[in-house]
């Protein structure tokens, strides 16, 4: 069976993450998180001190990290100079950063080389918010997942209920701010592909949305 590359984009608490991996599992496929790369490079931002609007800055630091994932078991570790930083990608602080640096020229020019060179071996599925527009403008199959605001909030709430000490009303907040950023930053905005499959997952599992894709692909693969 031909092996294909298969993007996935849409904004925070959509479902991403958790249909890609099972996405991937189901096809026996390589799952990447792109959106913990930028949130590495947020992580050495942080560490290192540096505005998110010092563009010389942040070049000079994305000349030196050497970030990239490694297999763990059976879940997927993100090392930065060979320092595990996994367990803290996923803070309020690095979220936003993240967010904020991720519209930089800079930053955006040192992922992409390394999410292409990545996606050169197919049997991937890649999860992010400009794989299909961007990164992949070629990639054999694109979805974007989306939900109503309130649904993605909720669900992110409480997915990390417990690890950080966020409202619901704050982690609303937080997501309205980043969608906005995300949409209307000048360099790849969150936008759909024009030939992505449009799921809205508000009122669908994640087994549903990952039946709906796999649907989509076995029909798709006539077309190969």
């Amino acid at each position: 069976m031909k092996r294909l590359l298969i993007t996935i984009d849409g904004p925070a608490g959509a479902g991403k993450t958790t249909v890609s991996k099972m996405l991937a599992e189901r096809l026996a496929y390589t799952y990447v998180d792109t959106g913990a790369l930028y949130r590495g490079i947020a992580v050495a931002v942080r560490d290192a001190g540096i505005s998110p609007d010092d563009d010389a800055g942040l070049e000079t630091l994305c000349r030196a990290p050497d970030i990239r994932f490694v297999r763990a078991e059976n879940s997927l570790r993100l090392l930065l100079n060979e320092t595990d930083i996994t367990g803290r990608i996923r803070t309020p602080e690095i979220t936003m950063l993240a967010s904020a640096i991720s519209a930089k020229p800079v930053v955006r020019e040192c992922l992409l080389h390394l999410q292409r060179d990545m996606g050169r071996q197919k049997g991937l599925v890649f999860e992010g918010r400009d794989m299909g527009t961007v990164v992949f403008p070629d990639a054999d199959i694109k979805f974007f997942l989306d939900a109503p605001l309130e649904i993605r909030a909720t669900r992110r709430y409480r997915e990390f209920q417990g690890e950080n000490r966020q409202t619901l009303a704050d982690v609303e907040r937080d997501m309205r701010v980043r969608d906005r950023n995300d949409s209307t930053r000048r360099i790849a905005p969150l936008k759909p592909a024009k030939e992505a499959v449009m799921i809205d997952s508000a009122t669908l599992s994640p087994r549903e949305v990952v039946m709906q894709m796999l649907k989509y692909i076995k029909e798709s693969l006539d077309l190969f």
